[in-house]
């Protein structure tokens, strides 16, 4: 259905994730019209989207779950690819409220609009959903592996998830979902693991490490999550799910000492604080069906050369992360970490 998308809805497009896919979808599809919902939470900055060619995207302000908006823009869209959520675990644990509120009922209320007006939608969700995998366990999450989340933040995307399954086997809503694994690049806020980490070493100050630093995640670089979201709303089946990963599984502590030495200083200094409570150990995303499917392939698979150029992009960018950084450090230092 790639042709006949005129016009898309992105929730949550001047997030990390969203506007970067905002970017990617401007730049390679250039007949598509692309309006952001977005509450412009802490999480999201319009600065995202600059650089976007004038008219290619609009940015509308508002909430997820405010359902007369919400109606209004899926019946002026040909398609809604869902990035909106609440994401971060930290803030989940210290706070579920906002995340039952944003990551179920705001999915609620977008696939009721999708119901009404018969639009296609694509659901973006974690690997997180999952739960976790033992660190000596050979095996990677595939599109059957059952739901174990941990935290308040992966139970909420696992809800939503099985939402958009019942909406379309229950009403026929045309939906597809994808569990993509950890994302990095430019534009992520700076409560997140790696901004964290190049933001404190950009400002004279030493990296944190969660506990033994063991726990493995599965990287991505958030280009290539785009084209697969691309490839999944354009090929991809509704009533399906598919993971997405780029073969990327590197402990906290590798890809720290790795910023580190992209940044030139030594592979030791950081420090340890006090683990997550309840922490996953190990995600592992199993890509077999979209590739095998839909043809996709991940392409930023230089987890070095990615790095750097998330390196630079940050230490160009002070500007855009600096009285954000003083928030989020106030919070870590509120916990401890």
């Amino acid at each position: 259905m790639g042709g006949t998308l005129e016009k898309i809805l992105v929730t949550g497009g001047a997030g990390f994730i969203g506007s970067n896919f905002c970017h990617w979808v401007a730049e390679s599809q250039p007949g598509v019209g692309i309006v952001v919902l977005d509450k412009l939470t802490y999480a999201g900055d319009p600065r995202n989207l600059e650089g976007i060619p004038e008219g290619r995207c609009e940015l509308v302000v508002g909430d997820v779950c405010d359902e007369a908006l919400v109606d209004s823009l899926v019946a002026g869209a040909d398609a809604v690819v869902h990035f909106a959520a609440e994401s971060h675990n930290d803030n989940s644990i210290a706070d579920p409220s906002p995340f039952l509120e944003t990551n179920v009922r705001g999915t609620y209320v977008l696939l009721e609009a999708c119901r009404r007006h018969g639009t296609r939608l694509h659901h973006v969700s974690t690997d997180e959903v999952y739960g976790d995998l033992a660190l000596d366990d050979p095996a990677r999450f595939t599109e059957e592996t059952p739901y174990r989340p941990s935290s308040p933040y992966s139970s909420t995307k696992a809800a939503s998830d099985l939402l958009v399954r019942a909406w379309h086997r229950t009403y026929g809503v045309a939906a597809t979902i994808s569990n993509c694994s950890n994302n990095y690049g430019p534009r992520q806020h700076v409560e997140k693991f790696v901004p964290r980490q190049v933001t404190n070493v950009l400002r004279g100050e030493r990296p944190k490490l969660y506990g033994d630093g063991l726990n493995v995640r599965d990287w991505i670089h958030v280009d290539d999550h785009s084209s697969a979201v691309w490839a999944i709303l354009e090929r991809g089946r509704p009533g399906e799910t598919y993971l997405v990963g780029a073969d990327g599984e590197r402990s906290n502590a590798e890809v720290l000492r790795a910023i580190l030495g992209c940044m030139g200083q030594d592979p030791s200094a950081f420090d340890r604080v006090p683990d997550r409570p309840g922490h996953d150990r190990r995600y592992a995303i199993d890509p077999s069906k979209i590739r095998r499917e839909l043809g996709w392939r991940p392409e930023r698979t230089d987890f070095a050369a990615g790095l750097a150029e998330t390196v630079a992009w940050y230490r160009a960018n002070e500007s855009w992360w600096a009285a954000a950084k003083d928030a989020a450090e106030a919070r870590y230092a509120a916990q401890g970490r």
